[in-house]
């Protein structure tokens, strides 16, 4: 249902003058007289950058209590999963970093690559690791630990979901877009 094209000029021009600083900005010309063109439709997902926020926000907390509790249970722990536990805490470190950027520039920049790279990783390393850590009572899991990895994988599950509707809804665009392309 679109807008009566009054309401639609008046909404403009308040977004336009309440968002945007009018002594930076260049009198726009009539043909750019939209703040995006009506044929380019926004394909980020807002869920999607959300979770990514809030996630950002939250994995210093989560690397924070797995080093401390690492640290208090480490004399505790068998040789094997000493090894273990601070090899996936480095991995999953290594791999949230690149998996949070390949979110963000996949999700806002509408990048196909990006966004199925940070699909992948959520769903075949980080989300594996992360339920390694949580369900292996061989571990010693602390109540701090169990807590801040049922956060961590509530949000690597959501991201994931979220992620691939994301990449579904961008991927079909681009396929329309090359079809649409192809007949020009």
């Amino acid at each position: 249902m679109d807008l009566p094209e009054t309401i639609r000029k008046r909404l403009e021009d308040f977004s336009r003058n309440v968002l945007f600083d009018q002594s930076r900005t260049q009198p726009l010309s009539k043909e750019h007289d939209t703040f995006l063109p009506h044929d380019k439709r926004v394909l980020s997902s807002l869920q999607l950058q959300m979770s990514l926020f809030f996630n950002m926000w939250f994995f210093p907390l989560w690397w924070i209590s797995e080093t401390v509790m690492l640290h208090l249970k480490y004399p505790a722990l068998p040789e094997y999963y000493k090894f273990i536990l601070v090899t996936v805490l480095i991995l999953m470190t290594l791999i949230e970093a690149i998996r949070l950027y390949l979110g963000y520039a996949g999700n806002l920049q509408e990048k196909v690559p990006e966004l199925a790279g940070f699909w992948l990783l959520s769903i075949l390393l980080q989300f594996p690791l992360i339920l390694f850590q949580l369900f292996n009572e061989a571990i010693l899991i602390q109540p701090l630990e169990r807590g801040v990895h049922i956060v961590l994988a509530i949000f690597i599950l959501t991201q994931a979901l979220s992620g691939f509707v994301a990449l579904r809804d961008m991927v079909r665009h681009t396929e329309s877009q090359f079809h649409l392309r192809q007949f020009d």
